[in-house]
């Protein structure tokens, strides 16, 4: 309600006032000056006073000389300016009293005025030098029944309830409004309260049924009682917040002097000012920092043992220890590179060569002032090979290269997406992801990150690893990395990420796009010797307690134990068994066993052999093909290559074919073909027509417990079926590889350097493969190239006729035909 008024309302306005009876009468048209309203609504009984124009002082004064009787009518708000001024006029006005003229306190002239009927307006009679209008007058009509009393009598109880509720309105407006008797007079009075717009305000005046009007005013004070019930309500539940938290404030302020006098002062302000000093130094960006006020500010108002002051605590203390523009990286010099990873890894070339030429590009970059420039994609470098082949070692030595500090990250079983983003803050005892945990414990934000074993990552409900990994190696998005728990960017555009994994094949794709493969196959004996004197033994002899004068470890002692202990891909088992060597040595000098002047100890064959016990492996190849049914084939692990039997045994039975070993769909299809290729060549291998009808097939790969699968074992299973139907023994000294069709066709596969390297840990310097793998062989390490020897073939009958010798006496064989391609270690 509008109160001033309410205040100037006077209640004896006889004259005006609406009959209680109808008493309808013949419509009059009068003419009366007109002023327009701009934004303006004015009722009957209501006294306003008016700012006048020029056309407004008109009327006014037309009007004084006129009985002091005005017509007032807004003006439509859409109406354009040069319509008529019919048109730009609310057809429904008032007219009003004039009570008094004079100036306003702004200069300009005013007038008040006291509204006293509604008036329909008709045609404008003049426009100049004020407006004049015929019109006519309409008055209030009603008869007092039930209906009108009731809906009195609720108005004036909402209307109470709204006052009751509303602040600054006194005793004195509320008595006025009960006081209020006449339908019509109760509605316009209410009609005129601040709560209305100006659209309401003028649908209330063309409203000139009483009961109607009463409605309207009833149900929009009810829709502002509900209204103003919320706000007292949120407005006491603030009030009730603001004295809680003032009353706890007052009551810590005075537990801080009482533990000041007694000498106990644990002020929180001196961790508030802490909190501050150490954001301060560390240097935060500006979003950082606006994000860090903003919760200090909160922090100073919340006691210290709510559980929000510890949460709030925490997140600052990661905001001040996190390394926002903390560097240690130092320029590249690519000669103290080479020495650093010459250092640490003897071989390797191809490696280091690629390693050089990445920090080179960065070298380069860097003087031309373009190390920041996201557009220009930098590949993550992802190293890819057997278990202890020197993966992680090699990022240590780039990091050391750099001058960075080094992180591994394991990612080995990690499933849940949250460990590398983090938790949101909305939970108890959330922290930020592992990334950001690293970063923290490194102190710089240019360090070098491997990422282990990133082929194991899990997937499940909590989310996939994988993909948050997209944005962090990702130059295009992870200057603005978003750690969950931080919800601030961090850059990440400094940090040198790298990648182990031991298969390519269960890194996710979208991953592999993002990196670039450097594959790292096994050592060769020679090279594992070669780091064994180098690395390996000065470590182990520093590791258990033993000088270099008191122990000699012997080449002939460091081949035992690659031969007959540790065939691996690597070296790590290889470190073990020297450290378990030594330890021997070790024991038996600390127990007087060995004379100290008889030293150094010299670690020979033959101790090796009575430190570790009886020898793991042994070179059985040719002990195994004692038999006919059984060849030796090339297989690639994720631990390396290594060689694998086949057999094929024939007996008498009904015709079927038996495959066992836990062979994979595409290995039982590879013997299928085998059979079908053998039993198509029964003449020429001189095997008997009906042979294969009356002999059931087995074919077996020991090791049955490992699962196996590939196409490459097909000539294998080939030949070791030709051996068994025809009774002749497959040469020991030569492994194969290859894939068959049923034409005979060999056909080529993947991983020739690992197979070749496991043929050559395990003794055999034979080796056939498909014609056109050949290529291939320009990867291998120049040392084992020199002693091996390479059959390239086409079709499965140069294999048989290479790997089954024929017997002495035969007319109906293959004819072994002299070869000029064979690559021998002379040519």
């Amino acid at each position: 309600m509008n109160d001033e008024t309410l205040r100037e309302q006077t209640t004896a306005e006889s004259e005006e006032a609406s009959p209680t009876t109808p008493s309808p009468e013949p419509e009059v048209v009068e003419t009366l000056p007109l002023i327009p309203l701009e934004g303006a609504v004015v009722f009957p009984y209501i006294v306003v006073s008016l700012t006048l124009d020029e056309l407004g002082s008109a009327a006014v004064e037309a009007a004084a000389r006129e009985g002091r009787q005005v017509l007032l009518a807004a003006r439509r708000p859409d109406a354009p300016a040069d319509a008529p001024i019919t048109d730009q006029l609310f057809s429904v006005g008032v007219v009003a009293r004039i009570e008094q003229l004079g100036t306003l306190p702004n200069g300009a002239s005013g007038v008040v005025v006291r509204g006293l009927v509604r008036a329909v307006l008709g045609e404008a009679v003049q426009t100049t030098p004020y407006l004049r209008f015929r019109f006519t007058r309409r008055p209030d009509v009603f008869e007092r029944t039930s209906e009108l009393e009731q809906l009195m009598v609720e108005v004036h109880a909402v209307i109470d309830a709204v006052l009751e509720l509303r602040p600054g309105a006194t005793q004195e407006i509320r008595n006025f409004v009960r006081s209020i008797d006449d339908p019509g007079h109760l509605a316009d009075n209410t009609g005129y309260s601040h709560d209305y717009t100006f659209a309401e305000r003028q649908e209330l005046l063309e409203t000139f049924n009483v009961s109607e009007r009463l409605r309207k005013v009833l149900t929009f004070y009810r829709k502002q009682f509900a209204l103003l019930e919320v706000q007292a309500k949120l407005r006491q539940e603030v009030q009730e917040s603001a004295a809680r938290q003032q009353r706890e404030f007052y009551l810590r302020q005075q537990l801080r002097a009482i533990q000041k006098e007694l000498g106990e002062d644990t002020s929180e302000a001196a961790e508030l000012d802490d909190l501050r000093q150490k954001l301060d130094a560390a240097d935060l960006p500006e979003v950082a920092r606006k994000e860090a006020d903003r919760e200090l500010n909160r922090l100073a108002w919340i006691n210290a043992s709510s559980p929000e002051y510890q949460m709030i605590r925490t997140y600052l203390e990661w905001l001040a220890e996190l390394p926002w523009h903390k560097y240690t990286g130092q320029p590249i010099d690519i000669a103290v590179a080479r020495q650093v990873l010459d250092e640490d890894h003897h071989g390797l070339q191809k490696v280091k060569e690629r390693i050089l030429e990445y920090l080179a590009v960065k070298q380069r970059r860097a003087a031309l002032g373009e190390e920041n420039l996201r557009a220009n994609r930098e590949p993550i470098l992802a190293f890819i090979g057997p278990p202890g082949v020197g993966k992680t070692s090699l990022g240590q030595s780039i990091a050391r290269a750099l001058g960075r500090n080094f992180i591994r990250m394991s990612l080995g079983g990690v499933r849940d997406e949250a460990e590398l983003r983090g938790f949101r803050r909305t939970y108890i005892g959330s922290q930020p992801g592992r990334i950001i945990q690293e970063l923290r414990r490194a102190g710089t934000a240019d360090p070098v990150i491997l990422l282990d074993e990133i082929d194991k990552l899990g997937i499940d409900y909590r989310g996939d690893p994988a993909a948050a990994l997209l944005e962090v190696l990702d130059p295009e998005q992870n200057h603005t990395f978003t750690d969950h728990y931080l919800n601030l960017p961090f850059d990440l555009s400094r940090v040198l990420f790298l990648a182990t994994a031991n298969t390519w094949d269960t890194v996710p794709p979208a991953l592999r796009d993002r990196m670039e493969v450097i594959e790292l196959s096994g050592y060769i004996e020679d090279e594992k010797v070669q780091i064994a004197q180098i690395y390996l033994v000065p470590r182990q002899l520093r590791a258990n307690g033993l000088c270099p004068e008191e122990v000699v470890v012997t080449e002939e002692a460091i081949r035992c134990i690659i031969n007959e202990y540790t065939r691996e891909a690597g070296v790590r088992n290889l470190e073990r068994s020297i450290g378990a060597v030594l330890r021997k040595v070790a024991r038996r000098l600390s127990e007087g066993e060995i004379d100290p002047a008889n030293t150094p100890f010299v670690v020979d064959a033959a101790f090796v052999r009575t430190a570790l016990g009886r020898p793991r492996f042994t070179n059985e190849t040719r002990e195994r093909i004692d038999q006919p049914g059984v060849a030796i084939g090339l297989v690639w692990t994720p631990v390396g290559g290594d060689i694998i039997f086949v057999e094929a045994s024939a007996v008498e039975g009904k015709k079927e074919l038996t495959i066992t070993g836990q062979l994979g769909e595409i290995m039982r299809e590879s013997a299928e073909a085998a059979l079908t290729y053998v039993r198509s060549r029964t003449r020429s291998l001189g095997i008997e027509p009906d042979f294969f009808e009356t002999h059931a097939i087995h074919i077996h790969v020991p090791a049955g417990a490992v699962p196996k699968d590939g196409p490459s074992a097909g000539i294998t299973m080939a030949t070791a079926l030709a051996s068994a139907a025809t009774g002749r023994l497959v040469r020991d000294d030569i492994a194969m590889t290859g894939e068959i069709s049923l034409r005979g066709r060999v056909l080529p596969i993947g991983g020739i350097k690992e197979k070749v390297l496991g043929a050559h840990r395990a003794g055999i310097r034979t080796v056939i493969l498909p014609r056109r793998n050949l290529i291939d062989l320009d990867d291998l390490p120049p040392a084992v190239s020199a002693e091996m020897t390479f059959i390239p073939v086409d079709t499965l009958d140069e294999v048989l006729s290479i790997a089954l010798p024929p017997p002495a006496t035969t007319t109906d064989t293959l004819v072994v035909v002299q070869r000029s391609d064979v690559l021998t270690p002379a040519s």
